[in-house]
């Protein structure tokens, strides 16, 4: 089933000039960018975009490092797309990554963990519409 999914490449994959590596693992992975922004973000924005984890421990760290430098959004397109960019990008703790995965070769920490997927058709529809407009999409 064709689908859509919001990824972004963080800000510590950007820092650390692997954009163009990890943009390469989704295209060889048979994902379509359907849409794609370099940007900074603010902490309110950040806040925003996580409001579901409003209220836990790690919140101000998280939005703090999202909103601490240039990110790549990105929506993307493929069959089961949500579960094949999970697959693709690894364990949310790079030292529980399989090998080969995006965060196995580019993230340094739980936290800094190089890129973002959406975890369900719901949560992708309302990321995808936080930062991108209808238009953009076409």
């Amino acid at each position: 089933m064709l689908q859509r999914t919001l990824s972004i490449i963080k800000p510590d994959a950007v820092r650390n000039g692997f954009t163009g590596a990890i943009l390469a693992e989704i295209h060889r992975a048979g994902f379509r960018i359907v849409a794609i922004g370099k940007q900074s973000i603010s902490k309110p924005e950040a806040e925003g975009f996580y409001a579901v984890h409003s209220g836990k421990p790690f919140f101000d760290s998280l939005t703090g490092f999202m909103s601490s430098g240039p990110l790549i959004l990105m929506v993307l397109e493929k069959d089961n797309a949500i579960a094949d960019l999970r697959k693709l990008m690894g364990a949310t703790d790079p030292a529980n990554a399989e090998e080969g995965t995006i965060r196995k070769k580019f993230a340094g920490s739980i936290q800094e963990n190089a890129i973002h997927g959406s975890d369900a058709e719901e949560t992708a529809a309302f990321e995808i519409g936080y930062w991108f407009a209808g238009y953009e999409l076409i």
